[in-house]
């Protein structure tokens, strides 16, 4: 079962991320998020769930997201955005709005509105506990 939805992710995959040529700058975001929201809003299917795989995959990609946002956030101010309120229907309905209200932008920017807007919860974070520059 897990093999046949891993293969159909990687499948839609190839359908819904455009090739495109080598940026001038350096790429900080890549994946569904930062697609075309002309394109994405065909594809996404909120009453299927995460039986589809192109929702499958943007909910994927927006747990990842906003992971990465919340250690920006908690490393600036020891706050962040309560995960357990992304469920995969609010997420794919969100996505799905913004993306058929704006087609011109990236699925990232109703993410981002979605961090500005949440609540931020305090929580106990060492600054710097993370060392990724080695």
């Amino acid at each position: 079962m897990f093999g046949r939805r891993f293969a159909a992710l990687l499948l839609a995959a190839g359908f819904v991320v455009p090739s495109l040529p080598a940026p001038a700058q350096p790429l900080v975001t890549q994946g569904i998020g930062s697609s075309s929201c002309a394109k994405l809003a065909a594809d996404l299917k909120p009453a299927e769930g995460l039986q589809n795989p192109v929702n499958l995959m943007l909910f994927a990609w927006v747990q990842g997201y906003v992971s990465a946002a919340n250690v920006s956030l908690l490393e600036a101010d020891g706050k962040h955005v309560d995960l357990a309120s992304l469920d995969d229907a609010k997420v794919i309905a969100m996505v799905a709005t913004f993306c058929k209200a704006n087609p011109d932008k990236k699925p990232m920017a109703a993410v981002d509105d979605f961090i500005r807007q949440s609540a931020k919860q305090r929580a106990k974070w060492d600054v710097g506990t993370i060392n990724w520059n080695g």
